[in-house]
């Protein structure tokens, strides 16, 4: 994979599998961040038309790993979370409209929508281990269910749902489908036209290897006009720039959703980081990331008092594994981790691990090494 690993010069002894909670910069990010910094210094703003261009060239990157119809269609937020809330509160609800999501959904895509009570609107939370999850989710769907609000990958189990069929089932019940993509974009091909969602949304610092402080959010055409805004301010307009204009309308694309001043530094590193992505590709990601998830799942399984708490097909994960060990509070297993610079995170029901595609097979062999002798100590 060509020099992949000159992209990530991270600390020696650093076994870094974080990847679902906050992942390294690319060089070429820090690159690019250094560049525009060294440049606001030096020129200030003179060649702000040439950052202009590299929102643009971060707007046609996300709508071609979205495979979004138009990048017109893709508004620059700041995070999930408040693009969760443009949705949210942008829907008009009746008394009794109900939200189907799941019982296991990052508290943003559950607090968001219990908000919405005093409105009369309904959550109704859905377990995704009892059977089927995709026919559980689909069941709950009733008369009243206005939309489904569901992760694409679970943050702390590691589920991977298979969206095409949650989409085609909303579509039949004439329900609207939230994707919460912030576990897969990046890390697996991800389609929002195959799943026949209304709205996606995904953070720019986990798999897409960005800042924080950057997202995406899509909006399908059809429906934008129809989520009331909030937030207002010349960037959202549709003729932003026109300063001496008095009348006013919300830009027709996704830019609605934009009030203020872009996130220039944040577009900087976010276009460089998926400049990586484009150039070895998300299928080529996908394979290289999957083979990472199978050295960790056969490794785990070999250790004595390992237990899985993830899905291990593959058409059921992406890039999480979560897992406990006998003898092992969580907390103190997870300090010692920590301490042996091993970085991962406390989720759910044990230690997440979340490895990337560009992930070397020495920090995957390190930590699990690491892990038979705190399992046999």
């Amino acid at each position: 994979m060509y020099a992949v690993h000159d992209e990530f010069p991270q600390l020696p002894g650093l076994r870094y599998l974080n990847h679902a909670a906050v992942s390294p910069w690319p060089q070429r990010a820090v690159d690019a961040v250094s560049r525009f910094a060294s440049e606001n210094a030096r020129t200030g703003a003179r060649d702000y038309p040439a950052w202009l261009q590299v929102e643009r060239r971060l707007r046609e990157r996300l709508q071609r790993l979205l495979n979004a119809p138009s990048h017109s269609d893709i508004a620059l937020v700041k995070n999930t979370s408040e693009a969760l809330s443009f949705v949210a509160f942008g829907l008009d609800w009746r008394p009794g409209d109900q939200v189907v999501i799941s019982d296991e959904e990052f508290p943003s895509n559950r607090i968001v929508w219990e908000a919405l009570a005093p409105q009369g609107v309904e959550v109704v939370q859905v377990n995704l281990h009892q059977g089927n999850a995709e026919a559980a989710l689909l069941a709950a769907c009733g008369p009243r269910t206005r939309l489904m609000a569901i992760s694409a990958v679970q943050y702390a189990s590691g589920l991977r749902l298979d969206l095409p069929r949650l989409g085609q089932g909303c579509t039949a019940r004439s329900v609207l489908l939230c994707i919460d993509a912030i576990q897969q974009l990046g890390a697996l091909p991800f389609d929002v036209q195959a799943s026949q969602c209304a709205f996606a949304m995904a953070d720019g610092h986990k798999w897409l290897l960005g800042p924080e402080g950057l997202g995406v959010f899509y909006c399908r055409s059809d429906l934008r006009a129809q989520l009331k805004l909030h937030e207002y301010g010349w960037h959202m307009l549709e003729h932003a720039g026109d300063y001496q204009r008095t009348s006013w309308e919300p830009a027709q694309s996704a830019r609605r959703f934009e009030c203020g001043s872009p996130n220039m530094l944040g577009a900087m590193a976010l276009e460089a980081s998926l400049s990586l992505l484009e150039e070895v590709g998300m299928t080529a990601v996908e394979n290289a990331l999957q083979e990472r998830m199978q050295w960790l799942l056969d490794g785990l399984r070999k250790i004595p008092g390992a237990h899985l708490h993830s899905a291990v097909e593959r058409q059921q994960r992406a890039g999480i594994v979560t897992f406990s060990l006998d003898g092992w509070d969580n907390s103190a297993l997870f300090n010692q981790l920590k301490q042996q610079q091993v970085i991962c995170a406390q989720r759910g029901a044990g230690i997440r691990l979340s490895p990337h595609f560009y992930t070397e097979p020495r920090v995957i062999e390190e930590a699990l090494a690491l892990l038979q002798q705190l399992a046999t100590a």
